[in-house]
Order: C-alpha cells, then sequence, then structure tokens
C-alpha cells in the first residue's frame, strides 16, 4: 500500500490531501500531511486584520478535525530536508518515508533589501497573522500623528495585487477616521504600468486603476525600483527619495527553507519545477502545487514582476496533484496536464467599500476571454467569498470549485 506524504497544509497542501484521499476509495494507503502551523489560514482576507475587520480566529480553521474526519494523517512539525534518493522527508518530529510527495510549502518573504521588512527593517507587511496584526498598532499612530505613506511593492514582489488591495483599503480607513485630508499617499509598483498584476495585463485594467488612484488622490510611480529602505525614506533606483512615516511594501517571495536545504529539489530561489502535470522535472514520484513551484514568467518587464500563484491556482493545482497521485497508485499513467498559465483567472479584489471581479479563460496571456467589472457600490463578493470557501474547506469539500 502507498504512503503519502504532503508538507503544506494550506490552500494547495490540504486540496492535494483531501482529493488524494478522495480519490483512492482504499483506507490501506496512508495519506499525511505535514505542516509547520497547526490552522489553515485564508490569506487574502489578512487585508482587513489590521483594520479591525477581521480577527485572525475569524479567517482560520483548526487543521487535525479537518484531516482526521476524511482519514487523513496531521503532523505538526517543520520539514527541514527532503531526500528524493532515499524516499525520506526530515522534519522536527522525526523522518518520514513515502511512496509519493507532495511539495506545498508556501513562501518566504525575501527582506534583503537593505531597509525592507518589519524586523530587519523600516517598512511592514500583510503577509502574515502577526505582521497584520502589527500594522493596527502602526494605523493607530498614523492617525493620531498622520504625515506621508508610502505603500507599493518591491522589484519581484510575490503578490502586487493584495498590495492594491491593503492600498484602497488603507486610504479608505483614513476617511472612516477623518484623516485621509492630512495622509499624502503614494503608491509605487515595479509593474510597468497599473493593472500589469504580474498577469501581462487585462483590457481596460490601467485606465481603471489610474482614474481611481486620480479619483482617491492616490499619486503613483509605475516601473518603480526600490532599492533601499532609511528609517523615514524609499529610495529609488532613479534617485528619488520618499518621505513616511508608515509604509507596507510587498516582498519578493522565495521558495521555503526545505526546497532550499535540499538538493535537486529546487532552483536557485527555492522553487520546485514541475511539468504540466505538477510532476517534478527530475523525480516522477515528487509534485509540488502552490506558491512552491516554479513559473517562468512569460512576458518581460523592465523591472522583475513575480508571478501571482494566488489561492484559486493554488486550489486548481492542488486538485490537479490529488487526481495524478491517485491515477499513479492505482497505476494508471494517463496523468492530467493542467498548465499553470491556462488555469482560468477567477479574483475578486477588494478595493476599500468597492471591488473589481477579474475573470478570464486564462490567466496569462494569450486568452480568448477577459473582463475587468467594477463594483463602485459594495464590496460583499470577496467577503461572501471568504464564507463559501471556509465552509467548503470545514467539511473538506475539496471537489467543489
Amino acid at each position: 500500500m502507498a504512503t503519502i506524504l504532503v508538507i503544506g497544509g494550506n490552500f494547495a497542501g490540504l486540496t492535494s490531501a483531501l482529493e488524494i484521499k478522495r480519490r483512492l476509495h482504499d483506507d490501506r494507503h496512508r495519506v499525511i500531511v505535514v505542516s509547520n502551523r497547526e490552522n489553515f489560514l485564508f490569506v487574502p482576507s489578512l487585508i482587513w486584520v489590521p483594520f479591525r475587520e477581521r480577527e485572525i480566529e475569524d479567517i482560520s480553521l483548526p487543521l487535525r478535525p479537518i484531516l482526521e474526519s476524511h482519514g487523513i494523517e496531521f503532523v505538526h512539525a517543520t520539514a527541514t530536508k527532503i531526500d528524493a534518493v532515499n524516499n525520506r522527508v526530515e522534519t522536527t518530529a522525526g523522518d518520514f518515508l513515502y511512496d509519493y510527495l507532495v511539495i506545498a510549502t508556501g513562501p518566504a518573504l525575501d527582506y534583503s533589501l537593505p531597509g525592507l521588512g518589519p524586523k530587519t527593517g523600516y517598512t511592514q507587511c500583510v503577509c502574515t497573522p502577526n505582521d497584520a496584526l502589527a500594522i493596527r498598532e502602526h494605523f493607530d499612530r498614523l492617525v493620531e500623528n498622520p504625515g506621508p505613506v508610502v505603500i507599493g511593492a518591491a522589484p519581484a514582489a510575490g503578490c502586487t495585487g493584495a498590495a492594491y488591495e491593503f492600498l484602497f483599503n488603507f486610504e479608505y480607513n483614513l476617511r472612516k477616521r477623518g484623516v485621509r485630508d492630512r495622509v499624502e499617499l503614494t503608491w509605487i509598483t515595479p509593474e510597468p504600468f497599473l493593472g500589469h498584476f504580474g498577469i501581462g495585463g487585462m483590457a481596460g485594467a490601467t485606465s481603471l486603476l489610474r482614474k481611481f488612484m486620480d479619483s482617491l488622490h492616490i499619486h503613483y510611480i509605475e516601473n518603480a525600483e526600490l532599492v533601499e529602505v532609511t528609517p523615514n525614506e524609499i529610495i529609488l533606483a532613479d534617485g528619488r527619495r520618499l518621505p513616511f512615516v508608515f509604509s507596507m511594501i510587498m516582498p519578493p517571495f522565495l521558495g521555503q527553507d526545505v526546497i532550499r536545504n535540499s538538493p535537486g529539489i529546487g532552483n536557485a530561489k527555492g522553487y520546485v519545477p514541475v511539468h504540466d502535470t505538477y510532476q517534478h522535472k527530475t523525480y516522477s514520484n515528487i509534485f509540488a502545487a502552490g506558491i512552491a513551484i516554479d513559473v517562468p514568467a512569460p512576458f518581460v518587464t523592465p523591472i522583475a514582476i513575480g508571478v501571482p500563484k494566488t489561492g484559486f491556482p493554488a486550489d486548481e493545482a492542488g486538485k490537479t496533484v490529488g487526481e495524478n497521485i491517485a491515477k499513479l497508485v492505482n497505476d494508471k499513467i494517463d496523468l492530467k496536464s493542467r498548465p499553470f498559465v491556462k488555469i482560468p483567472g477567477l479574483c475578486v479584489m477588494d478595493a476599500g467599500h468597492k471591488e473589481v471581479i477579474i475573470v478570464s479563460n486564462h490567466l496569462m496571456k494569450p486568452r480568448e476571454f477577459a473582463a475587468i467589472l467594477p463594483n463602485p457600490l459594495y464590496d460583499e463578493g470577496k467577503r461572501l467569498f471568504e464564507k463559501y470557501f471556509l465552509w467548503k474547506t470545514k467539511h473538506g469539500y475539496s471537489n467543489l470549485p
């Protein structure tokens, strides 16, 4: 009987594990999830935490009951090294042997630029629960003593879209607190134009965002190459220095240490090279999904931009991994091919009591269909999706959209 080991328990890892177990139809096969976190986190909702619209417990679910109710073993530990030759993973809870391995370890945050990051530098980040909670205190201090704010993304940032959402929610909450007129707000982005999003852009997105920025009196700098942060200035490569009393900058992502500590598993950035089946290009019994996979950008920009490997494509990749591993366990070789760039684009971008719905038949160009639909009156779409996805996850309904 097969042992399938899944490293990671969020979008891609949880979906992979549930789909593998659902498709195998044989309780003699073991599925084990090793995760350094005990809870599933609905990461897209972290943008609301700094403004007290969500608490972390509102967007989290304990992993153990979800997995064990579906016959999946859960180990709360950190994976430290993968030995692909001997089919072994070293963890802080001991070593685990596997027949098939799924790497769904999510991102490490790259704060190598001087002055970048909340622990070693002077900028904040909304990528983790602790950092999102820390921004609350900074925001409260800003309301008491308003000053210039710079929000944006560093070169090769991992998720520009989330930085846009934070920007618009930040601006909205400044207005709610009655201090917007005393805060000069600047957006900086490595994108060659607003609305590139790391997917090559979409028709109408640039003009929509420019009008939106102008209407909210937000300054913006495209092709902005951040090179250094001092205690009170953002420094760009062209010599511009932007003063701030608060700054949130989305950093680049890297693969997790377990990949970078394992020779032959990932590339220099710690991402796993995979085929369109999400099967490792060297080791056929290793799969990867979510942020852990290597997705070369299908475009060239003057300043590097990260490809977004967000919740929806991670969930879709996890389903493909689950289907393909179940096939291999059952001695089938007709694996499903699902190129990452051809996964449909589906995103509800919250814009501070407004929202923009983005839909396309492919995440990347070329596309046969793409639409960007602004809703200037309400922002319920993402909130409803959050509720749906948490309900689906709590009950282990991995097969649902």
